[in-house]
């Protein structure tokens, strides 16, 4: 579990760092660490999930602006 954290911990402060997420893109990062590290539960998967749901967010924005 603390890996996961740490884990989410990184995503957000690398994204925090760029300064140009959006909240969609926040919320989805959030969330794909959520998922990644419930399903997977090592670093690998939070960090793989944080980043699909970043992604993810990122299309929500261009589609809906």
């Amino acid at each position: 579990m603390l890996k996961s954290g740490i884990g989410v911990a990184v995503v957000a402060s690398l994204v925090g760092l760029s300064g140009c997420a959006s909240q969609a893109e926040m919320v989805g990062a959030g969330t794909g660490a959520a998922l990644g590290a419930a399903v997977g539960g090592g670093p690998m998967a939070t960090l793989g999930g944080a980043m699909v749901g970043y992604g993810a967010g990122h299309v929500y924005d261009q589609k809906h602006r």
